[in-house]
């Protein structure tokens, strides 16, 4: 038996106190703290990370305040596209959807597709045939609709006919989950909708494995949010794990040095969580804010949205 650890993302960005209501803050650190409970009760119950990071991130993929699921951001053109992926440190196995258009929980289609075998990645349509076909709830394009997704769009749509810049939380947001089990198993699992105002079809790092979602046994397990381009060409999950495996480096070292350095030229919103095979956790980012929670291999549960950090029960 070893030590049992979680933590979680909503999102990085901006995020000025101003955007959301006091209520809408208080929802959102209510649902983080939702999220490590459910994830946290399998992990205490013996169960796997696999199972606890699929969880963790239905939670959120339900809730409206973040950009995954119900609440999901909207492209260029007022559509849905939704993103997600999964995978077990233990066999490496992984599945990846983008571009549905339907699935009410994408995560939990990763997982199927993991389980099925015959493929890693299913994009568009097949994968919206391929949840409906396994039995997960679909639904229609209205159900991940928000006002706030809506009144973003048309934020961003001004700001791209003015040649101005957007919040960083009016872009974009994901959320995922990385976690430790008692059997000593990593396990990371992402799910988005992309930025605001993205190009139809866009596709992200959230279900490109390696680079938005990446989780390796004796090393660590890795989900990140932020501008997924970047992620993708600097395949960040991955190459976190590669400087801790070859380069012996800490995981606060690793994800520091992708965050605050090597993406720093760039000038992009980019942030992560990750856990190393002790149960530590690291979560950096390089803007005002992140969604984020954890919980520590004692048991202690914590949620932030900026720098202040609320201690949670589960």
């Amino acid at each position: 038996m070893t030590k049992i650890a979680l933590a979680i993302h909503g999102g990085c960005g901006v995020m000025p106190e101003n955007s959301m209501t006091p209520e809408e803050w208080e929802g959102a650190r209510r649902d983080l703290g939702a999220a490590l409970r459910a994830g946290y009760a399998l992990l205490k119950a013996g169960g796997s990370a696999i199972n606890a990071v699929e969880a963790a991130v239905v939670v959120m993929e339900n809730s409206p305040h973040f950009n995954a699921g119900h609440g999901a951001a909207l492209n260029e053109n007022g559509v849905h596209e939704l993103d997600a992926s999964i995978m077990d440190g233990a066999t490496l196995e992984a599945g990846a959807i983008s571009a549905s258009h339907a699935i009410r929980n994408p995560v939990k289609a990763a997982r199927l597709l993991m389980e099925d075998g015959r493929a890693v990645y299913m994009t568009g349509p097949a994968a919206d045939r391929f949840a409906e076909e396994k039995g997960l709830p679909v639904e229609p394009q209205s159900y991940f609709t928000t006002q706030k997704r809506v009144d973003a769009l048309q934020a961003m749509k001004r700001h791209a006919a003015a040649g101005t810049e957007g919040t960083e939380n009016e872009k974009h947001g994901t959320v995922g989950a990385v976690a430790l089990d008692a059997a000593g198993h990593l396990a990371a699992a992402t799910s988005t909708g992309g930025y605001t105002n993205k190009p139809d079809g866009r596709v992200g790092d959230s279900p490109v494995i390696g680079a938005g979602t990446y989780a390796r046994d004796g090393v660590c397990a890795v989900s990140g949010t932020g501008k997924g381009e970047f992620f993708i060409r600097y395949v960040v999950g991955h190459e976190i794990a590669s400087r801790m495996a070859y380069l012996k480096q800490d995981i606060a070292t690793a994800t520091d040095g992708l965050i605050n350095h090597d993406l720093a030229p760039h000038q992009i919103g980019a942030g992560l969580v990750a856990l190393d095979a002790e149960g530590v956790v690291a979560a950096p980012y390089n803007t005002p804010g992140m969604f984020r929670g954890w919980v520590t291999p004692e048991g202690k549960a914590f949620v932030a949205t900026h720098e202040e950090v609320f201690e949670v029960e589960l």
